[in-house]
């Protein structure tokens, strides 16, 4: 078990519990003089009852072999919303307690306490969804473009690998059933606190080692990828990694070149992207590979006809209505997932696969996994 999570299982719900015991302590003379003790009681209890569920449910994601990250501060974010849910309520109803004397609650508080047991099942659906449902829930998304012949291209990104699980099993069983011509990798190919873990490692080399395509592999780096750890993970694979390179594909009727840029900076991505297009003819097809949507204006002046990219995880807790909440795009939501198109270019903004590492949940809502998959159409 790692620090993260001795943190967040063991250490969590203790100050958890004791948050609750400071409330219930602070409130027990407010709640009795605003007549509002027994109903509190009733919340409290549920509250408890539900944050404990939470706990196993979030608890029991690593040994089910579901994810490996810490889950302190979605076990907070719960735990938090119920308690704040079990004060409201006495608060709202104050001098239920009065209105009726008996040991029953009386009916503004009975109803109360639906309510209050309605909204305390809706997170729970929630955190069954964002934890255990939507993370597996891989879909495949096609998208056509021009191009000098017709083509299958499979796009990965965001991978975040840390064990495998059965989404990466599902990964590798579904690219198999595309049959696709060329495969591109976006970058972040492990999560952040397991970088240097030698299983994680090996994890995302024995999924890597499994792609294969008739016009080949093709990779870039993302944001969390360091060169020691692109080093270990593609040693011996085969697959071409593009560090501020090209490689033309050549086709009866024109050619296509594939163009990586690393990811290290963005003025210094933008003037590798400007160098690397003076060396290709204006008249091919281009189809660059970087892992942000950050490019965008550059590719656009550049000429770039097909630019896939990941980075953003669509959100990855996305709101209705509003949609991602975060991107940490430059460009905030503006490219914040799905298909754009600017001048010449058409960018495609993946959710990606895994999930965000280092201390935040490893957690999807309204926001599943995404394999992309263009179609490129010869129009002579």
């Amino acid at each position: 078990m790692t620090p993260y999570n001795i943190l967040s299982q063991i250490v969590m719900p203790l100050l958890i519990a004791a948050l609750y015991g400071a409330a219930l302590c602070v409130g027990r003379g407010l709640l009795k003089r605003l007549g509002a003790m027994r109903l509190s009681r009733w919340a409290a209890a549920v509250a408890i009852g539900f944050s404990a569920l939470d706990w196993a449910l979030l608890a029991a994601l690593t040994p089910l072999g579901l994810s490996y990250g810490p889950i302190g501060l979605a076990l907070f974010a719960f735990a938090g919303s119920r308690l704040f849910l079990a004060v409201t309520l006495p608060i709202s109803l104050r001098g239920s307690d009065r209105l009726n004397p008996h040991p029953r609650l009386s009916q503004p508080a009975k109803i109360g306490m639906a309510a209050l047991l309605a909204l305390n099942l809706g997170l729970l659906a929630i955190e069954i969804d964002g934890f255990y449902i939507e993370p597996f829930a891989l879909g495949v998304t096609e998208i056509s473009a021009p191009g000098p012949a017709p083509l299958t291209i499979v796009q990965l990104t965001d991978l975040h690998v840390e064990r495998t699980t059965r989404r990466e099993r599902e990964i590798l069983q579904t690219v198999e059933g595309l049959h696709p011509d060329l495969i591109v990798l976006t970058g972040d190919y492990l999560n952040q606190e397991f970088i240097f873990d030698p299983l994680a490692r090996q994890a995302v080399r024995d999924l890597l080692a499994q792609l294969h395509a008739p016009l080949g592999v093709f990779a870039v780096t993302g944001s969390v990828d360091t060169p020691s750890d692109t080093t270990a993970i593609f040693d011996g694979l085969d697959i071409t990694m593009l560090n501020d390179e090209s490689v033309r594909l050549p086709f009866d009727s024109g050619d296509l070149y594939v163009v990586g840029v690393a990811n290290e900076g963005l003025s210094r991505d933008r003037r590798a992207l400007e160098n690397l297009m003076d060396s290709i003819p204006p008249e091919a097809a281009t189809l660059l590979l970087y892992h942000t949507p950050d490019l965008i204006e550059t590719a656009a002046a550049e000429g770039i006809d097909l630019y896939l990219a990941g980075h953003t995880h669509g959100g990855q807790i996305r709101l209705p209505f509003y949609g991602a909440i975060v991107t940490f795009s430059a460009y905030g939501k503006q490219y914040e997932m799905g298909q754009y198109t600017l001048g010449p270019t058409t960018l495609y903004v993946s959710r990606g696969l895994g999930l965000e590492g280092l201390g935040l949940p490893r957690v999807r809502f309204l926001c599943p996994p995404e394999m992309v998959v263009v179609n490129l159409k010869h129009s002579p």
